[in-house]
């Protein structure tokens, strides 16, 4: 499918009741409740504190793809993209009836509700639910895991948000969409299983990069069989890792869901079609290694102690009064060389200071700084 077509059909299918980065429980109900007559919807199970996991099923082929997103719950982007998805497959004039005759989809939008609502990493339990997969201790682990016992997938889509501090490769280019093909033995041995999934991910990467060129990442494919993915894939079954960071201005992420959706699209696109042997994997290593060369504003040539300094700050995401707001932190004063940043500011040898009119401290968060006795906003552009 052409890029224009896939761009075309994401504006006149964007779910506009989801927006910016807080999404949770009460955002996808309504929406869940629109699509009951068309899909299969159901409980598949309860959080930590009583909050209700949805599973979905869409399509009636005979090749089986499991989905599931905000298993860390302020991981929200992938989730935006499934209900855009979801709308363009319903659409028969979308002409997407193909991947519908040809594969079964089953979705689980939010596994860690809870985590969703407090905007953090990890369940109620304080549990990293992506390192949960073998011991499975939190009940978010146990539903994922029934999933895919009773689905029986084919392949797994691992639906993630990354920050903004990565770069794809040890560049000045931010990775906007990252991929992976986990490992599945401590030797990260290159398995038919792994070079399926590695296929994909270099099918898709070939669409974002005339997109997005130079802006896709891989991550470290280091063994760790207590993540979801490197079990799953263990276990035979394909899976991809999905990342979805950071373009230019979108800390709402709206350019990156955008993306993401393409990505969808691509791939289940060419699982429809082709019969996925692994023999075209060779594509998945041109795609840089992640790296973390970024920060979110780096003021460059500024003094302290008669010293030329940059100072780095990297934006704290915090759920406050139901919004996410972005608190500017001071990480790093020392020279910057080989760290990049989303927004530079050069002081040219001036002194910066915080809002007392003192010399800038690690840790301190503000939303300005004085430089040549000026406001300084240190807001997301």
């Amino acid at each position: 499918m052409q890029l224009e077509q896939l761009k075309k059909l994401f504006l006149k299918h964007k779910e506009q009741r989801l927006s910016h980065r807080y999404i949770t429980n009460k955002n996808i109900e309504p929406l869940l409740g629109d699509l009951t007559d068309l899909i299969h919807v159901e409980t598949i199970g309860k959080s930590v504190l009583n909050n209700p996991i949805f599973g979905l099923k869409i399509g009636y082929g005979n090749k089986r793809i499991l989905m599931w997103s905000q298993m860390h719950g302020n991981e929200s982007t992938t989730t935006k993209a499934i209900f855009d998805l979801l709308n363009t497959l319903l659409d028969s004039e979308s002409n997407l009836k193909y991947i519908l005759e040809a594969c079964t989809l089953y979705i689980i939008p939010i596994l860690n509700p809870d985590g969703a609502l407090a905007y953090t990493r990890i369940n109620a339990n304080e549990v990293d639910l992506n390192r949960d997969a073998q011991n499975l201790t939190q009940p978010e682990s146990h539903v994922l895991r029934d999933a895919f016992n009773t689905f029986k997938p084919h392949f797994c889509y691992n639906l993630h948000g990354q920050r903004t501090i990565f770069s794809a490769g040890t560049t000045n280019n931010s990775a906007t969409v990252s991929f992976l093909a986990p490992a599945q033995d401590a030797e990260c041995t290159i398995t038919p299983t792994r070079t399926v999934a590695m296929e994909i991910i270099g099918v898709m990467n070939k669409a974002l990069q005339d997109i997005i060129p130079n802006q896709v990442g891989v991550y470290d494919d280091a063994f760790n069989l207590n993540c979801v993915g490197d079990t799953f894939q263990s276990e035979n079954v394909p899976t991809i890792l999905f990342e979805a960071g950071h373009y230019a201005h979108d800390y709402g992420r709206d350019k990156t869901r955008e993306l993401i959706f393409t990505s969808y699209i691509t791939s289940l696109s060419y699982i429809a079609k082709n019969d996925i042997t692994g023999s075209k994997y060779k594509p998945y290593f041109d795609i840089p290694e992640n790296d973390k060369c970024f920060l979110d504003i780096i003021i460059r040539n500024t003094k302290v102690n008669d010293e030329s300094v940059d100072i780095g700050i990297q934006f704290q995401e915090r759920l406050i009064e139901n919004e996410i707001k972005f608190i500017p932190k001071v990480e790093k004063i020392e020279p910057l060389k080989g760290i990049y940043a989303h927004q530079e500011i050069d002081a040219k040898g001036s002194e910066v200071f915080d809002a007392e009119r003192k010399a800038l401290k690690i840790g301190y968060e503000n939303v300005f700084v004085i430089l040549n006795n000026e406001k300084i906003l240190l807001l997301p552009k």
